[in-house]
């Protein structure tokens, strides 16, 4: 890595220049780099915002799930049939879906090596369970907390290995040649400083790989940690292609704290209820929609295992609709909504808790745990208590209070186009993680963070095999980078010079309130047309309303600008998809005309019926590309499982001739 001071403008610029910059702290970012230095690559820096304030260390659930290939029990499971569950989920590529399936294991093991601890028995069994859209039992759990496991024990890697750390800089910017074809750097703030003017920070590369997370602060139903803003913006303006932004996972979740109401917080049944402002009065809601103690009772249970909204799951009395009607209550009510696991639901003015008519299958799986205990609090502490003591940790009791919750943004398992080695079509660029879109409509829960241990590890091979070149000479750096930097630093400038506005903040919660009113779990052409205008006006506007008196004024700022270019794309890819004929699908309903609901919620027959229907845009996966300013749309075919020919010889042959790393 090499340091100089530039001359730019006005400014004297801090550059390092470096092989391969990693920007983001969270498990993916961090794997990569860890990855990278151990084949044998250490011309690395990793970049972050804020060291462990990513999704990876501060989000969770009642255990939260790492999704891998099965090793342990009777049931056959093999690569092909994890890649054709990954693929069966629609529109993912065969090819990544097998990646992410041949990886799955090494991967794991990685992170059973580095400390995390995932329950095994004394025969070494790495026992498993079923998630969500998940035919087998692939799934696992260190526990509430799985993912801030995974990002510890990398991190203390990335301290071993004295990687470069440079925190507090925000990257507002990747840099581009003149062609526009690939990366050559990026621009960060440096939030320690206190002249914004001297804060700016120039980064010459030869690779960039970007694990920053999903589009956390673009909805205001969200369950991502306050501090996950994302960059998916930064890319579009770059040039990178965006696939499956219709795609987002939605999800009851608590607000105060930000928590995943999954798993045992379902399973232990616990009362739902909502309350209009200023009234004291509270409505058991979801008994005015189910026919008996039996079904309502189920359907909650199954929440637990079907967290995630899918419109697949309303007919019948299903546990999805509970989602659609607590968005009712929130949304067209103006309703709070609670969790209560003080109390047990009310059926005809019965408050009791009576096993004897439950579902078979809910009354077998409580006993089996030892958890038919007379109020849902105590059953949950009974059956998993680090879920009871996890609230309690973030200051609520819940013997004390109910929780309030909404149907919220989780996870978006769409986002930048990558190849097999995770490379986005800005070469040289390599979303790693949740931006990264590998996942379609449906994924099977805890993919997410098997998709971002492999493919961090799979862009770290490629580098370390054919782009491990120094980065240019600076003065050449400079010249291919001019236009972007000077665009930036101009911008700055007019911001810097206007003093701080409340703009910024009006701005942030205008884009959240357009993209929970009208790209969340119910959609239609009419609302996202409207939204997506009303974006774009609001982007063209953004240079003119911004302004900043500091260094972190300076930083919301470019998180505003971001933002509004990460949701203007996804109001587009939205819309385009409900014009070109898209039906309802995954974690959203697509409904005929603006205010007009499905009707016979319960039957949900008329779900898939409420809109013409195109079978080519239903099938294939839409990508979205920003130049010009313009964004334009294309429906691409989705690739199959590759054939292999796993014939010993030939593959030990190209193994042997480069690594088996090929375009």
């Amino acid at each position: 890595m090499r340091k100089s001071r530039l001359d730019l403008y006005e400014y004297q610029i801090q550059c390092y220049s470096v092989n391969t910059l990693v920007i983001g702290s969270g498990a993916a970012a961090l794997n990569a780099a860890v990855s990278l230095h151990s084949l044998g690559q250490d011309d690395i820096m990793i970049v972050t915002s804020g060291w462990g304030e990513g999704t990876s260390n501060n989000a969770g659930s009642d255990k939260q799930t790492y999704y891998k290939l099965s090793l342990s029990g009777r049931e056959p499971d093999s690569v092909q049939r994890m890649a054709g569950d990954l693929f069966g989920g629609k529109c993912m590529h065969g090819d990544i879906a097998l990646c992410e399936a041949q990886g799955s294991v090494r991967a794991f093991m990685n992170l059973v090596n580095l400390g995390v601890p995932f329950p095994h028995d004394k025969f070494g069994s790495w026992v498993g369970y079923k998630t969500d859209h998940d035919p087998r039992a692939r799934a696992t759990s260190a526990g509430p907390y799985t993912s801030q496991m995974m990002f510890k024990v990398l991190a203390s890697e990335v301290k071993k290995r004295n990687i470069e750390v440079l925190d507090q800089h925000h990257v507002v910017a990747l840099l581009t040649g003149a062609d526009r074809s690939s990366v050559v750097g990026a621009l960060a703030i440096n939030t320690n400083r206190n002249d914004p003017e001297g804060s700016f920070v120039l980064f010459n590369t030869t690779n960039i790989i970007l694990g920053t997370g999903g589009p956390g602060d673009i909805y205001e139903d969200s369950v991502y940690p306050v501090s996950q803003t994302g960059s998916d913006g930064m890319a579009f303006a770059a040039g990178a292609t965006g696939q499956n932004l219709t795609e987002t996972q939605f999800g009851i979740a608590s607000t105060g704290f930000r928590w995943n109401l999954s798993g045992s917080y379902q399973q232990v049944i616990p009362r739902y209820f909502s309350k209009d402002n200023n009234s004291d009065i509270e409505h058991e809601f979801l008994n005015e929609h189910f026919p008996d103690y039996k079904s309502i009772t189920g359907a909650i249970f199954l929440k637990g295992y079907q967290w995630p909204f899918d419109v697949e799951k309303i007919a019948n009395h299903g546990s999805s609709l509970i989602d659609v009607l607590v968005y009712r209550e929130k949304k067209e009510k103006d309703r709070k909504v609670f969790i209560d696991y003080r109390r047990n639901l009310t059926w005809n003015g019965d408050g009791e808790f009576h096993p004897d008519k439950l579902d078979d299958t809910v009354r077998n799986y409580l006993e089996k745990s030892g958890s038919l205990q007379e109020s849902p609090v105590k059953r949950l502490m009974a059956i998993n208590a680090p879920a009871f003591r996890l609230f309690r940790d973030h200051g609520i009791d819940l013997e004390a209070e109910p929780v309030e919750v909404a149907v919220c943004a989780q996870h978006s398992n769409g986002g930048l186009k990558g190849n097999i080695w995770w490379e986005s079509d800005l070469k040289h660029l390599f979303p790693v993680g949740e931006i990264n879109g590998s996942h379609g409509v449906k994924r099977p829960g805890g993919s997410a963070l098997n998709a971002g241990q492999v493919g961090s590890f799979r862009a770290a091979q490629f580098i370390s095999a054919k782009y491990r070149e120094e980065p240019p000479a600076e003065d050449k750096f400079l010249a291919d980078a001019y236009a972007d930097i000077k665009e930036k630093l101009e911008m700055a400038k007019k911001w810097l010079s206007r003093g701080k506005r409340n703009d910024t903040r009006e701005i942030i919660n205008e884009i959240r309130k357009r993209m929970s009113a009208c790209a969340a779990i119910i959609r239609n052409a009419e609302d996202t047309a409207e939204a997506a205008a009303e974006a774009e006006s609001l982007f063209e506007s953004l240079p003119e309303r911004l302004g900043a008196s500091n260094v972190h004024n300076l930083k919301e700022c470019f998180i505003a600008y971001d933002n509004c270019l990460s949701h203007l794309l996804w109001l587009k890819a939205i819309n385009t998809y409900i014009r070109k004929g898209g039906r309802s699908r995954g974690s959203y309903i697509v409904t005929s005309t603006k205010g007009t609901w499905p009707g016979n919620l319960a039957g949900g027959k008329t779900l898939t019926g409420l809109c013409r229907y195109n079978r080519k845009v239903e099938k294939g996966i839409l990508e979205i590309n920003y130049r010009g300013g313009k964004a334009v749309t294309r429906i691409a075919d989705v690739r199959g499982i590759p054939g292999q020919d796993l014939w010993f010889e030939i593959v030990w042959r190209e193994y042997l001739e480069d690594n088996s790393i090929r375009y």
